[in-house]
This record gives structure tokens, sequence and C-alpha cells, in this order.
């Protein structure tokens, strides 16, 4: 076990949750492949689910662009195909260097490759205590399990963070661990205050030491709260915090996804706020389901990232 699982679950141990309430896993339910267009992106290393161009001289050659006097990793049958028409006028040029068929430096084509890339789902939940908050946790705790069982022996990763009274805490270390998932959802409550700048700030860190450790990753960060923080980190106002997290993954480009578990009838606007500060997309789900929250995490995989 690594040392940030290890951190997590002497923090759990630790019962920073006292006097809330545990709301257990639901069933988990058949999943089915994330397969992500990612075809702007250009990634350094290989990965096994997202498919997206690389540099690399390794990978699927799925057509070739030109490359003038730049002979790396060249496309021959596309080089060929770029000379021909130019035959007739280096007749000269193949008599004197006696070959049968000219090509020239800026005939050259490059192979353009693609590969398969990991994706980081990252949930961050609100776990203070509201009218929804039992069956949010309950299909949070679903969906993991099964993008789990769906993630298994590949490079997916699934992480949860949870805020909650003065602090947010790291659940679930980024892992394709279906035994750890399982230890670690098992027992998490719900009740207190929401400390969602802290939450924020977390979640922030948590991907881009993923992104270091992982320079392949696809994040996606997955908010599920109401967007009403009420405890500061420092001395700031909350409001002005939030906004500053929020912020971070705007200007990272971070795909992220708030999740308002507000009902339809007190909703105030500030989940729709908090992702546009995020450059994000915001949903309204007021009876949010396993199922349910599994297809919105299909949907926003399958979106090109910007």
């Amino acid at each position: 076990m690594g040392e940030a699982q290890q951190q997590v679950f002497t923090e759990l141990d630790a019962h920073w949750w006292d006097g809330g309430k545990v709301i257990k896993p639901g069933e988990p339910f058949e999943t089915r492949q994330l397969d992500t267009p990612l075809d702007d992106m250009v990634r350094k290393h290989g990965g096994r689910r997202s498919e997206t161009y690389t540099e690399r001289k390794r990978g699927r050659y799925i057509k070739a662009r030109p490359s003038p006097h730049k002979a790396d990793d060249l496309a021959f049958d596309a080089t060929i195909r770029a000379a021909a028409p130019f035959q007739r006028q280096r007749e000269a040029i193949r008599k004197k260097e006696n070959v049968a068929f000219a090509v020239r430096p800026e005939d050259f084509q490059k192979k353009v490759r693609v590969k398969k890339t990991g994706n980081l789902i990252l949930f961050l939940v609100d776990g203070s205590w509201s009218m929804a908050v039992a069956e949010r946790m309950q299909a949070t705790k679903s969906a993991i399990l099964s993008l789990l069982n769906d993630a298994y022996q590949r490079r997916d990763r699934v992480g949860l963070i949870v805020f909650q009274k003065d602090r947010a805490t790291l659940v679930l270390a980024p892992t394709n661990s279906v035994l750890l998932a399982q230890r670690a959802l098992a027992d998490i409550p719900v009740g207190g205050k929401t400390p969602l700048a802290a939450g924020l700030k977390m979640a922030y860190e948590v991907i881009t030491r993923e992104k270091i450790l992982h320079p392949d990753v696809q994040p996606l960060l997955i908010l599920l709260t109401d967007g009403a923080g009420n405890v500061p980190m420092g001395n700031k106002p909350v409001k002005e915090e939030i906004k500053e997290m929020a912020s971070l993954f705007a200007k990272e480009d971070i795909h992220s996804v708030v999740i308002n578990m507000e009902a339809k009838a007190f909703d105030t606007g500030l989940a729709q706020e908090l992702a546009d500060m995020m450059g994000g997309v915001c949903y309204n789900l007021e009876e949010i389901k396993g199922e349910t929250l599994y297809n919105t995490v299909q949907k926003e995989m399958r979106a090109t990232a910007a």
C-alpha cells in the first residue's frame, strides 16, 4: 500500500467524521466501456483507454502529414505519393542520380499515430448534511465501484474526496484497485458544514500530482454539491476563496462537471455559478441514482477535450 493510501486510512481510522451518519454504498451495476475521443491532444506516452494522438514512434499509423526536410518517422507510402506527380519535372535529376524515382526532402510525409491514454475520474463530494445527502453519497459510492469494475486491469484511475465539517479528506487516493475502493468507501458518513474551498483546493492538488506522476492522464473532475460553501480556509471571505480555487480549474483547462444537488424549488444558482467559474458544465439531478451518475460521467468522458 502506498504512502498516500496509508495516510488516507490513518485519517479514516481517526474518525474525523465523529457525529456523522454513515451511508453504505449502493449496489454496483454493470458498466460499459468509456472510449474517449481526445483527438486534439498530443501525448508523450501510451495509455490503454482513450485513443489520442502521440508523438512517439509507437502506435497505430492512421494517416500522414507533410513534414518537409524532416525524415523522422517517415511515412514511405505517403511520401512516394507526394513525389509521384513531379517525376516528369525531375527527369534530369533521375538521370543524374541514376534512380528510377526521385524523392526530394520537400516531399517527406510523417506518420500520424494514435495510442490509448488513461483517464482519471476524481469525485469531489459535498458530505455536509442536506435533504438529498443520503441519496447523493450512496449514488456516488455505487458509481465509483462500478467505474472501478470497468477500469480493472486498465490504466483508468478513480479517486474520491469528501469535504464536510472543517476539512476535505482524500478518502480514496486515485487507484484502479476495487479492493482498496471497497475498504475506503465502506463507512463514509455525512453531516456538518460545507468547506467547499478546501475541497476544491485538495482536488486541484490531487489532479496536479497525478498529471506529474502520469503525464498521459486525462482528468475529469465530478463535483457533487449545491455550491453553497460556508467554511473558509483562512482569513479571506468564503466566496472569494471559492472563486480563487475554482478559477484554477479553468486556468489549467481541467475538464470539470458540477452536479447540482439542490432541489429546483430551492435552487439559488450557486452550482451553475461555480461551474461557470471552473469553466465546466452543470447538471441538475434531483433524484440521482448510481446509473444516472455513471451515464453522466460517460457522456463527459466522451466529450472532446478543449
